[in-house]
């Protein structure tokens, strides 16, 4: 590799990943940082990273490191690891301790840092289409499939589609939308053909197609093809943030079902990628536009959140297990018990890395 290929690739792979990692570690360490602070627990360490500390200062109570491994970083408590401490605490440090504080407020300090990550992505959703607004695709008709209810019905390459049974439609997926629930029944379109406006009345036809998921779905289709122009609208701040708020849904909704069909093997494994596949896709989204890098970065926040809330030992939801089972009983679970679903947790973990890096791996040679 020459020094030129050397500086594209840091430029456009390395640096775009480092960025969006970062953001996204520290923000969800942020979570529980200021959780901790809220319920007056002493917070030792605030590291961006693990392994060696290659900067850091003392401020206050707390040590703030960036340490030499990027991917990930840690909130170290004071009572955190009851285990692992041999002295007792001093009398003054006994309410500032993780353990000695109520079981609510420990929750509530574990799901600060994927609860933030979801509101990083929320507001970065908010401020990019109040910047950007957005872009959406218009109704023109690129393409009339022959023989289909919209060649018979007389739609033609270029017609405008302005309403759908009375109803105004400017946007493809609000037409997409219009026509999904019909069950073959006829449908008023009115089109825009140069100055004239015209009523075409259509029949869909029935079609069985497959979702993102690759499951089979009956959708009614009339036979045309977008024409793939887009203009952009300008939303506004209370119409930029609702489209903030439903977009962050749409993702947590799509992350979560994408972990259950995962789990039920609709989706096969081979499909799901980890930091190399994140490294590619940075990389890509750079060289075409640096602000690409924005909506994907609360994309990739969303995913962070909902990931670390699966109750695995070791991620923050299989803490919060723990912590609820104490709420249930009353007492902690036994130290040998802990101990054992740490490591069957770490070694989940492990296996899990190991399987996705191998799927990144074959994903690059092939």
């Amino acid at each position: 590799m020459n020094v030129d290929s050397s500086i594209h690739f840091f430029l456009y792979y390395i640096l775009p990943f480092l960025v969006v990692l970062g953001v996204l570690i520290f923000f969800h360490e942020l979570g529980h940082f200021l959780a901790a602070k809220y319920f007056g627990v002493k917070v030792l360490k605030f590291s961006l990273g693990f392994g060696p500390k290659l900067a850091g200062k003392q401020v206050g109570e707390t040590e703030y490191v960036i340490s030499a491994l990027p991917l990930g970083g840690y909130v170290k408590m004071l009572g955190e690891n009851t285990d692992e401490e041999e002295e007792p605490l001093p009398p003054e440090d006994v309410e500032k301790s993780f353990s000695n504080k109520h079981v609510a407020k420990r929750i509530s300090i574990v799901a600060a840092g994927p609860v933030f990550n979801l509101l990083l992505a929320l507001v970065v959703f908010c401020g990019f289409y109040m910047v950007a607004g957005v872009q959406v695709m218009t109704t023109e008709v690129g393409q009339v499939r022959e023989d289909s209810p919209a060649s018979q019905a007389g739609f033609l390459k270029g017609d405008i589609i302005t309403s759908v049974d009375g109803h105004a439609t400017a946007t493809w997926p609000q037409l997409k939308e219009m026509i999904q629930g019909n069950t073959g029944q006829p449908i008023q379109i009115t089109v825009r053909r140069g100055e004239n406006h015209m009523v075409l009345t259509v029949i869909p036809e029935i079609s069985v197609t497959h979702n993102i998921f690759g499951e089979e779905i009956r959708s009614p289709l009339i036979g045309i093809v977008a024409g793939g122009g887009f203009e952009k609208v300008n939303l506004g701040p209370l119409g930029a943030i609702a489209e903030g708020f439903r977009k962050t849904w749409e993702i947590i909704e799509l992350t979560c079902l994408t972990v259950v069909k995962l789990i039920q093997r609709v989706i096969p494994m081979e499909t799901v990628g980890g930091p190399i596949l994140i490294g590619q896709m940075t990389g890509q989204l750079a060289q075409e536009n640096w602000v690409h890098l924005i909506p994907f970065t609360a994309v990739i926040s969303i995913n962070l959140g909902i990931l670390n809330l699966l109750p695995v030992p070791v991620l923050d939801g299989g803490f919060i297990v723990l912590l609820l089972i104490e709420l249930a009983i009353g007492r902690p679970l036994n130290i040998k018990k802990r101990e054992l679903l740490q490591k069957m947790g770490i070694v989940l973990l492990v296996l899990l890395m190991v399987f996705v890096v191998y799927n990144d791996i074959k994903r690059l040679l092939g």
